[in-house]
């Protein structure tokens, strides 16, 4: 792989992805502590709220300091469009910890910690590979990694809306779970996007 810089250390673009991967992290560990317990954790939801909103002030400033910077390694679409897949990641975590304090939830099926298993994971990659990408070295173990955990979440779901309806009898708590179910994969699902921006930019760079 050809050497290049991805993002210039002086307009401090790097750092701020890392410390968005870092929060989105932190992020997705106190998903899966919120659901350890029974009921969930819900000052969890709390600490997953700050971190949000600490990502969107990471994306904002990103974003006007692109406006700012005459010259930049990659396209600025790209630099944009990682900005916001990270984001989305980071919503996407938050979205799925509020539906277990909106809904009220009790008792956690194991599904659900079986995915926040997995987002914990796959954010782990996403954080190694922003850190490869930087030293200038190969991110496809991470991006495998992402995609095999990703078509992982893909079965989980299958698996777990088979179960719910065959073992829930109340429709209520089906709605209620089908969708957290939902907006769990699809965040592994963000996940996977991220993966595939960084390897896009790699790739172009090559």
């Amino acid at each position: 792989m050809a050497k290049f810089r991805l993002i210039p250390r002086e307009e401090k673009f790097y750092q701020d992805f890392l410390a968005m991967a870092d929060h989105i992290c932190e992020a997705a560990r106190a998903l899966e502590e919120m659901v350890s317990s029974n009921p969930p954790d819900a000052a969890k939801t709390e600490s997953i709220k700050e971190l949000e909103h600490r990502c969107d002030f990471l994306t904002h400033e990103i974003i006007q300091r692109l406006h700012r910077t005459f010259v930049t390694p990659i396209d600025r679409e790209d630099i944009h469009e990682l900005a916001k897949a990270m984001d989305d990641v980071m919503d996407a975590i938050d979205a799925s910890a509020h539906l277990f304090a909106q809904y009220r939830i009790e008792t956690v099926r194991d599904g659900a910690r079986k995915f926040c298993h997995i987002t914990v994971s796959a954010t782990e990659q996403i954080r190694s590979a922003l850190t490869h990408m930087e030293k200038r070295e190969s991110v496809t173990p991470s991006v495998v990694e992402v995609n095999r955990l990703e078509n992982e979440a893909d079965r989980l779901h299958q698996e777990v809306i088979t179960c719910l309806f065959d073992e829930e009898k109340d429709p209520i708590a089906i709605m209620k779970w089908k969708e957290i179910f939902d907006y769990l994969e699809a965040t592994v699902d963000s996940i996977e996007d991220v993966s595939d921006v960084i390897q896009g930019v790699v790739l172009k760079h090559a």
